[in-house]
């Protein structure tokens, strides 16, 4: 299933944003997890430094991601080596009303490499890159990285983070782009990747215990963003189609689908609900009421990053929270 893909809802001349100073919401650009910053005007790897001489090969690979989600797996592999601009990291805001930033596009203008979800979820970074006339940077796509295709007739789920093997891939191909850029410290990102793949690891064995507990077991979503790591616990969706399709299409659901949705609840028929709570409306609300009222634990997840945390917490976070809703 698709989700609404992530628009650029201003600045409708992307290519002339960084020239005519179309202005977005300062807080979309930002840096990732390790503090690295990208300044639009120093230069990059092999690239002209300000005063026209040649850039040093110690000058830091730049990165730009389109959430902070990627941002932050790339700054981890990185270390002080780059610096990482991620485009969407607010972890109170819908991150499909991302606004088109001038400081975005010089970013990508600039970027050695580009690492985008793919899948629809994030067009507006092929949209952006294009204008940019930045034609060398490295550009990685993750659902073209997991081969994961639509199967049965169905849209492909493309929140593919929640994928930890997805997430591992990405993680090689972000070592091997890094240590083409910079030979020099292809060992200090082979060690980074090597221990960023190992606490992974660590979360595909979690997943596996709980699995030889709670597989079978019904459950309910908002949205599919957390399928993945469901599906990985053996944990079945009970949810009508019709009911997150047309939540992640932004459209009405029908009230007779509604109220089969709300019924999952009145009955007890799942075990917990899985509640996206950065894309909510009337109808969102309605079901995390009925689930409340009805006893069923609820477990809160985000399509970015939260605040204080890197990848590896948050998602260990989420699994020690699914574990507690079904008792485990």
């Amino acid at each position: 299933m698709k989700s609404r893909a992530i628009t650029i809802l201003s600045c409708a001349a992307v290519a002339a944003a960084a020239l005519a100073g179309c202005s977005g919401t300062p807080g979309d650009s930002s840096s990732s997890a390790t503090d690295a910053s990208t300044d639009a005007t120093s230069a990059g790897p092999g690239a002209a430094s300000s005063d026209g001489s040649a850039s040093s090969s110690s000058d830091p690979i730049r990165v730009v991601a389109s959430t902070n989600v990627w941002g932050d797996l790339a700054a981890a592999v990185g270390g002080d080596a780059v610096t990482v601009t991620s485009i969407i990291d607010d972890p109170d805001r819908d991150p499909h009303e991302y606004e088109a930033d001038a400081r975005n596009q010089l970013a990508l203008s600039d970027a050695d490499v580009v690492i985008e979800n793919g899948g629809g979820y994030d067009d507006f970074m092929d949209t952006m890159l294009s204008a940019s006339d930045n034609a060398g940077a490295v550009v990685i796509n993750a659902v073209e990285v997991s081969g994961k295709e639509a199967e049965g007739g169905e849209e492909l789920n493309e929140h593919v983070w929640y994928d930890f093997p997805t997430v591992q891939a990405v993680i090689d191909d972000i070592e091997s782009s890094y240590a083409q850029l910079d030979p020099d410290a292809a060992s200090t990102f082979s060690a980074n990747a090597e221990d960023l793949r190992s606490r992974i690891d660590a979360l595909i064995t979690r997943e596996g215990e709980l699995e030889r507990t709670y597989a079978g077991e019904s459950v309910a979503i908002t949205e599919p963003v957390p399928l993945y790591l469901l599906e990985a616990i053996g944990l079945v969706n009970a949810t009508p189609d019709a009911f997150s399709e047309a939540i992640e299409e932004d459209t009405d659901v029908a009230p007779a689908v509604l109220q089969e949705t709300l019924a999952l609840f009145s009955s007890k028929a799942v075990s917990l609900l899985a509640y996206n709570e950065q894309t909510t409306g009337p109808q969102t609300e309605a079901v995390l009421a009925a689930a409340n009222e009805n006893g069923i634990p609820v477990v809160p997840v985000t399509e970015t990053l939260p605040s204080g945390t890197d990848y590896v917490g948050w998602m260990s976070d989420n699994l020690d929270a699914i574990a507690a809703a079904l008792g485990g």
